[in-house]
């Protein structure tokens, strides 16, 4: 039953991020350091002065905050932050993420792609870096006092780092590339399904909105309890240890649940309330599992349909699932409840680790012989 997705999906691309959106949240699971690295790629942590930067290139000082050539994504959905400032010939493309390494360490990476040097302003003279400061003074542009310039030559690139804590003993070089990164924060979020689509930006969401549970951990549930519960069973389908989350899920879910009596229940508290089960059968409560089928199926069982806007944070991670493979009551879950796409038409896919149903989960793959599907 083809139908037409490009309607129901986002506008809004977490790999191209509009300059000045709100931002991408930085930091290493386990640590408690968090930074925020908004639409230009200044970087805010959670306690202590912000990081700006700024290019002088052959024609002009460049200032992120002010250039419209500021693009923006997160590679691959993860806390990976690239951004790329138009200079004369190219770019200069600043990337930014944290490491585990000696304690913690945010590291920048400045790749200069255009074919002249240019010069690169800090504003803060704490950063790690491989060889020192130019010693000439910064002059055309305001900036903070104590701010720091490099040089990088054409199709050079600069490596510095703030750490987390006490600088002892970080080396710059033996700190992992941004690709490794990516790659270690991919596998995390695969440990709950591997999606491979022909919208490669559904795919990316899919991982950024994990990597923000992982370091933001679930909303308050007091604002959105059914995506609290799904962000609870998300974190245990990635390892988090599902016994530690009993308590809470059963309180979150006690509490939609009473709301639900009164209003009903909507597609948002059964996923909740679903996922809220997962979380139970994880944590081998069996008994309060099967209470919790039995109260969701007397409010409603599979709820309302899957909703055509995609819904934002952890809600939108079951929304995509669904999308692809819906869990219904009896042991059913039918794949492409609201129609397979009509622009995936002749591209291949593949899924893994799906849910199916409170104990179970699917994979299955479409590839396509000229204008005919086969399925597995």
């Amino acid at each position: 039953r083809p139908r037409d997705w490009s309607s129901d999906v986002c506008s809004s691309d977490l790999r191209t991020t509009e300059a000045g959106t709100s931002g991408t949240t930085i930091g290493v699971v386990g640590g408690r350091w968090r930074a925020t690295v908004d639409g230009r790629g200044r970087v805010v942590p959670d306690s202590g002065a912000a990081l700006d930067w700024w290019v002088a290139a052959e024609d002009r000082w460049h200032d992120p905050r002010a250039e419209a050539t500021v693009r923006q994504h997160r590679v691959g959905g993860t806390p990976v932050v690239e951004t790329r400032l138009r200079v004369p010939g190219g770019d200069v493309v600043h990337r930014v993420y944290a490491v585990a390494d000696a304690g913690g360490v945010t590291v920048v990476e400045i790749s200069n792609d255009s074919p002249a040097s240019v010069a690169v302003v800090f504003s803060r003279g704490d950063l790690l870096s491989a060889r020192p400061p130019a010693d000439v003074p910064i002059e055309g542009i305001d900036v903070p006092a104590g701010s720091v310039s490099f040089p990088v030559g054409h199709r050079a690139s600069l490596r510095v780092a703030l750490a987390h804590g006490p600088a002892s003993g970080v080396v710059l070089a033996d700190l992992p590339p941004p690709d490794a990164v990516v790659r270690g924060w991919t596998r995390r979020c695969e440990a709950a399904s591997r999606v491979l689509l022909p919208d490669a930006a559904l795919a990316d969401r899919l991982v950024a909105r994990r990597c923000d549970l992982l370091l933001d951990g679930p909303p308050d549930p007091k604002r959105n309890a059914a995506a609290t519960l799904v962000g609870y069973g998300e974190l245990v389908r990635m390892g988090a240890d599902a016994v530690d989350l009993v308590p809470d899920v059963v309180t979150v879910a006690e509490r939609l649940a009473k709301s639900a009596r009164t209003c009903g229940l909507d597609w948002a508290g059964a996923t909740g309330l679903a996922a809220a089960e997962r979380v139970l059968r994880a944590a081998d409560d069996l008994r309060a599992a099967r209470d919790l089928a039995a109260l969701r199926n007397r409010l409603g069982g599979d709820g309302a349909p899957t909703p055509v806007e995609e819904p934002e944070g952890a809600l939108g991670i079951a929304w995509l699932e669904q999308r692809l493979a819906r869990p219904m009551s009896g042991g059913r879950c039918v794949l492409f409840d609201e129609g397979f796409p009509r622009e995936w038409l002749g591209s291949n896919l593949e899924v893994h680790n799906l849910p199916a149903g409170p104990a179970s989960s699917l994979g299955f793959a479409v590839r396509w012989h000229g204008a005919r599907p086969a399925g597995r």
